[in-house]
């Protein structure tokens, strides 16, 4: 039944705002905005020709190349920023001062340095990516009980079996929580900049569609195309936390 009740109250919720939307549209007489039936067909046009696939497997590309590229690096820096306290002093200021800048202003700069292209998106998610991501790894570092490097440094265990053995596993579940929300922000950022770099991705088909006839109907449907792999990401990132070496935090 809790199952159940999971499953039917969002749908319940979903089927509402769709009927008060189509409401809304029919009765106001719009000639551009569209019903949520003509985002259906609008949405079986551009699968038909094979569009809206494109479109998705550009932009995924690129996240993916950009996510990847950011948690090479963030990783083995935030462990270490974490562990070595020198380090951590003296960059931590620096990723503070970086992290709140909208990934969105870097566009102008990353068009400068890499052109109209690909390489500028996958920067972009880079940029957008590895702070949050260096900065949660540290802090799941820090939350690590002193005890635990106490008792392995006591038995004599060498550096790289602490970190491999000791400190990776314990910050583990702060490193998920930090690449849940890194891959968040990648997925927001490579559509802000599809749309005004490039001319592929969900972005560029956006505002394609609002300049190819006011075809609303195409843009609502990048819209939701958009929120619905951004949730099937997180989906994939939660499930993260159901492994082994990351149960143990979530028993509460």
């Amino acid at each position: 039944m809790e199952k159940l009740k999971k499953v039917l109250l969002p749908v319940s919720l979903i089927a509402t705002l769709l009927g008060v939307w189509s409401v809304i549209v029919t009765r106001s007489g719009s000639a551009i905005f569209p019903t949520p039936w003509k985002v259906v067909t609008g949405t079986a046009e551009l699968i038909s020709d094979g569009t809206m696939f494109d479109h998705i497997g550009a932009s995924l590309l690129r996240v993916a190349a950009g996510f990847l590229l950011a948690t090479v690096i963030a990783l083995p820096l935030g462990l270490w920023m974490g562990r070595v306290s020198v380090v951590y002093t003296t960059l931590n200021p620096v990723f503070q001062i970086l992290r709140p800048i909208s990934p969105i202003a870097w566009i102008p700069i990353a068009i400068l340095w890499f052109g109209i292209g690909d390489t500028s998106p996958i920067f972009l998610i880079f940029i957008s990516s590895v702070f949050p991501l260096v900065v949660q790894t540290a802090t799941g570092v820090h939350s690590i009980e002193p005890r635990f490097l106490q008792a392995a440094e006591n038995f004599g265990v060498p550096r790289w079996k602490l970190y491999l053995k000791v400190i990776w596993p314990a910050a583990l579940p702060q490193v998920i929580v930090g690449m849940r929300i890194s891959l968040g922000v990648a997925w927001l950022v490579v559509v802000a900049a599809e749309m005004i770099a490039l001319r592929s991705g969900l972005g560029y088909m956006i505002i394609d569609a609002r300049n190819a006839g006011n075809r609303y109907d195409l843009v609502v449907s990048g819209m939701v195309v958009i929120g619905l792999i951004g949730l099937l990401l997180d989906a994939l990132m939660r499930r993260l936390e159901g492994l082994k070496s990351v149960r143990w935090r979530y028993a509460q």
